[in-house]
């Protein structure tokens, strides 16, 4: 049994010698490919991603820190319904006036949702954008909050 062989691009190096590889221009292709799979596959773009996240708990609240570099504070959507908490928003692609060979920065609609695991106080919430980086503070609601009980003997 044969198998099939795909074609590769021919290299502009003269003959014995290999051209030099650039990893990146591969890793591009890779993506190109994948993508196209993706949306062949679900019939539509990528349209949103997820940004990176750290979720603490304290005794009195939960804060949510995200990587959200370039973002304008009105592109920037912060919801609370129960205790799921989602932070949507768009990063706008800069306008560019040359050719663009490569793009590692995200651009376009993002969200972020986390259920959280306790009781919240929807009126004390509150959040800030310094830095690149969106800090949401959900309190705690008084009847989640550890107490101190006294021991009788």
């Amino acid at each position: 049994m044969t198998l099939p062989v795909h074609a590769r691009s021919r290299s502009t190096a003269p003959r014995g010698r290999l051209a030099p590889r650039d990893p990146f221009r591969e890793l591009d292709e890779l993506y190109d490919r994948l993508t196209s799979l993706w949306e062949s596959s679900f019939g539509g773009a990528v349209d949103r991603w997820v940004p990176s996240a750290d979720l603490e708990e304290t005794d009195d609240a939960w804060s949510l820190e995200l990587e959200l570099p370039g973002v304008a504070r009105d592109d920037v959507d912060v919801q609370l319904q129960d205790r799921v908490l989602t932070v949507a928003g768009e990063v706008q692609e800069k306008e560019r006036s040359g050719i663009l060979h490569r793009r590692a920065r995200r651009v376009g609609a993002f969200q972020y949702s986390v259920t959280l695991p306790g009781e919240v106080d929807a009126d004390g919430v509150e959040a800030s954008l310094h830095d690149g980086v969106l800090t949401v503070r959900v309190p705690k609601s008084p009847a989640a909050k550890p107490r101190r009980i006294a021991i009788s003997s």
